[in-house]
């Protein structure tokens, strides 16, 4: 499968911890989700569902941390993506690398 802008997805855990640090708490949760199940690919309706939120939210939280992204972190992203039509489901899934995820823990209990 093709990643949808690799280019953009962070990959100096000191950056990461940074970005796991400055964000809100939807979008820390979010990261500890993902962090759970490094290189394991979901689409945004299981992940709502293992975070016990509403259908959307996601989206949402995403579009909450752009302003950070573009104005901290060039646009950079802790998390990486495969687009609706590279996808297993065919749809957006979000997932984190073994990199990635070891940093959003080691940020996530400081």
């Amino acid at each position: 499968m093709r990643e949808h802008a690799p280019h953009n997805a962070m990959d100096e855990p000191g950056e990461i911890a940074a970005f796991r640090d400055r964000c809100s708490p939807l979008m820390g949760a979010l990261l500890d989700e993902l962090a759970s199940t490094p290189g394991v690919a979901r689409p945004f309706p299981a992940i709502e569902d293992a975070l016990d939120w509403p259908r959307r939210r996601i989206a949402s939280v995403l579009g909450g941390v752009w302003r950070l992204r573009q104005t901290e972190f060039g646009g950079r992203r802790p998390y990486r993506f495969y687009g609706d039509r590279e996808s297993a489901s065919g749809r957006w899934e979000l997932f984190v690398d073994a990199v990635q995820a070891a940093a959003i823990r080691d940020a996530g209990i400081l």
